[in-house]
């Protein structure tokens, strides 16, 4: 079993920045991928970000050059900078493991962007 635990959201003003953690604990395997997806009101989950165990990333297109996500192997966390934050990145933001073709998530957490 894992258990993944969120850190990280508030509430910013458009243009701010924050960060967000996300630390994996249980039954954890070398090989995975970690990521950050979110959810608006009205809207699909959308993949955000996602990083591999070999340091590989993907962004999605709303985000590229302004989020940036890395991880911390020995720690078993992943994170994700966001800057340049807009209202419309308002969102639950859920972190999300995928190992072994299981697929693991946080409890989510809220990320509001103010104009």
């Amino acid at each position: 079993q894992v258990q993944l635990a969120e850190s990280g959201g508030g509430l910013v003003q458009a243009g701010g920045s924050l960060r967000l953690s996300c630390a994996a604990s249980g039954r954890i395997f070398s090989v995975n991928t970690m990521g950050w997806y979110r959810q608006a009101p009205g809207k699909r989950r959308e993949l955000v970000a996602g990083i591999t165990s070999a340091m590989r990333t993907n962004y999605s297109d709303s985000v590229k050059g302004r989020f940036t996500i890395s991880r911390d192997i020995a720690k078993n966390t992943v994170y994700l900078q966001m800057n340049s934050l807009k209202p419309e990145d308002t969102a639950v933001y859920y972190c999300h493991l995928s190992q072994t073709l299981n697929d693991y998530w946080g409890q989510g957490t809220q990320v509001t962007v103010s104009s």
